[in-house]
């Protein structure tokens, strides 16, 4: 059938299985938008406050469902608008087709309207671009993008489309739904060697990340713990894989990670390492990391190899296909007194408390209250700063796809665009956002869709009147020089979710914190719940950038 370029890309979207896209259209892309109304009954289009926020809200759909999740923007600033966004899925490995409109080919190279070259602005931070120039090749791009993001080391993948090419006509061939690619294929002797090196450890950790999420890895990630008898423990990007539940769970590893985590990497004579990069805020002093350890390195993206930690061995795989191997292979060990003796260390070493001892509210009484409240599948969203962090050490996560925020980029903003996608994507599942007020204010305008399109997220946030985290490093690490991190907004927060059409609930005490929390999660549609707490209430441990958990600061100092 003879189709145009718009109507392609929409029924070649249609064929990959989209159900949702987000986005927000202009000029270049209204081809687009035209050809979606008429199919409308196949796919729903979530309309943003900003492209950034379409962004995340895809990035959202992906990482709780596992989908590729699908962003629209038109030319110029609405395609920069998405860069940040682009810039977060590809930094956590988040599979994500982004799709562009630009001038017409003509009016290419000569400064026009709302001309970017964003094909070129986005090779750093996409898994692959595409300039779709030819609408004979339109529709195997499309199929390539998803091929591409959606196998291997996920990613997003962008395809940026001359206006002129979705009004242009063509022979439209349907296809099949778009198959993964193969993943590497194991070789024996680097799992003969990895046997070898379990077989003959005495006190092994597992240090995990989001690889495991990615491949579907949990069960196999504990089974092949318990029979070798290791302690788990995963990067903030791995939390939700395994269940705190876990008798040989330890808690997150890293600058704000648990003693017990860090102790039984850096304690460990082998640190199994799958599907994570080793980034800095889980090593510290690189040179001082698991100096004691041989590094087994498992993940399906080979330029991680050694690119941060020297591996003594690798396995270049598929997470969970790896680890079943390495299951069915490994020895099972009867000597629990390495986890015997981490599990104690972690009874004896937990994280250092922060509650309230009056009616002053704190960010982990209103984390342990949302938990109170909330089904075990609710997926918990996060901006970034101290709540994020505060939220990684104490939510009890015990499902895979249960916990997102931004935490490679570290975007502040992130939270309220990857609510709604996570929404859109679980209608079943509650889905709640931990935010802090300096994250709000650059991501609010998202409440407006969300009210918009009735989607019903629950979002609490930490209001300090600080830039929290920046503050915390200024008063350990800048003599407490506060510069430009004391906010002064005069927003209230309460009336602004009310000023959008939503609802709006503040904590002033600890005391209220049960049954407002019971009052948002039961009112209908979108809510804001404004938490007064105080401006220098901080998360600890930290460890200090470029040291070691013997360096880990527990708490403010008595000054």
């Amino acid at each position: 059938m003879k189709l145009t370029g718009a109507q392609i890309v929409i029924e070649s979207l249609i064929e990959q299985g989209v159900e949702h896209i987000f986005g927000y259209p202009g000029g270049s892309i209204l081809n687009i938008y035209d050809a979606l109304y008429s199919r409308s009954d196949k796919i729903r289009h979530v309309l943003s406050s900003h492209e950034q926020g379409a962004a995340h809200a895809a990035d959202g759909y992906a990482r709780s469902t596992g989908k590729v999740g699908v962003v629209f923007a038109t030319s110029g600033p609405g395609a920069t608008n998405l860069i940040t966004g682009i810039a977060t899925a590809y930094l956590d490995s988040v599979p994500m087709v982004a799709i562009t409109c630009n001038v017409t080919k003509e009016l290419l190279g000569r400064d026009s309207f709302q001309e970017v070259d964003i094909s070129g602005v986005t090779v750093p931070i996409t898994k692959h671009n595409f300039f779709a120039k030819d609408i004979e090749t339109l529709a195997d791009i499309i199929r390539q993008a998803f091929v591409i993001a959606g196998s291997g080391r996920p990613g997003p993948v962008l395809i940026d489309i001359p206006k002129d090419v979705t009004a242009e006509s063509c022979e439209y061939v349907p296809a099949g739904r778009y198959k993964k690619r193969p993943n590497p294929i194991i070789k024996k002797d680097e799992i003969d060697k990895a046997v070898g090196l379990i077989n003959d450890s005495r006190k092994p950790c597992i240090y995990y990340g989001g690889g495991v999420i990615s491949s579907g890895a949990s069960e196999s990630l504990q089974a092949f713990a318990k029979k070798i008898l290791a302690p788990l423990a995963p990067s903030a990007m791995g939390l939700s894989a395994a269940p705190y539940t876990n008798p040989q769970y330890l808690g997150m590893i890293g600058m704000h990670g648990t003693p017990a985590a860090n102790e039984a990497a850096n304690g460990c004579d082998l640190l199994i390492t799958v599907g994570a990069r080793f980034s800095d805020r889980v090593t510290g002093d690189k040179s001082k990391f698991a100096k004691h350890a041989k590094v087994l390195h498992i993940d399906i993206d080979e330029s991680e190899i050694s690119k941060n930690i020297k591996a003594f061995a690798h396995i270049t795989g598929d997470a969970d296909e790896v680890l079943r191997l390495l299951l069915e292979r490994a020895e099972e060990k009867t000597d629990n007194s390495w986890l015997r003796y981490i599990q104690e260390y972690s009874k004896q070493a937990p994280l250092p408390d922060n509650l309230s001892e009056d009616d002053s509210v704190v960010m982990q009484d209103v984390i342990a209250g949302i938990h109170r409240r909330t089904a075990e599948n609710t997926v918990i969203v996060t901006d970034v700063g101290q709540h994020q962090m505060i939220t990684a050490q104490r939510y009890p996560f015990l499902h895979p796809r249960t916990w997102l925020s931004s935490l490679g980029l570290g975007t502040m903003g992130y939270g309220m665009g990857a609510a709604i996608g996570a929404k859109i994507g679980n209608p079943e599942k509650p889905v709640v956002l931990i935010s802090g007020d300096g994250c709000f204010h650059m991501n609010m305008n998202e409440f407006a869709a969300a009210v918009t399109e009735n989607i019903p997220i629950k979002v609490f946030v930490m209001s300090n009147g600080v830039l929290g985290m920046v503050r915390q490093w200024q008063t350990l690490f800048y003599g407490k020089r506060y510069s430009s991190t004391i906010l002064s907004r005069k927003t209230d927060i309460v009336k602004f979710a009310e000023a959008m059409g939503g609802t709006g609930f503040r904590i002033n005490k600890k005391s209220e914190i049960s049954e407002v929390v019971k009052q948002a999660l039961a009112a209908d549609g979108p809510v804001i719940v404004d938490c007064v707490i105080d401006k220098d209430e901080s998360v600890y441990p930290i460890i200090p950038p470029g040291k070691t958990p013997k360096d880990a600061i527990m708490g403010r100092s008595k000054d």
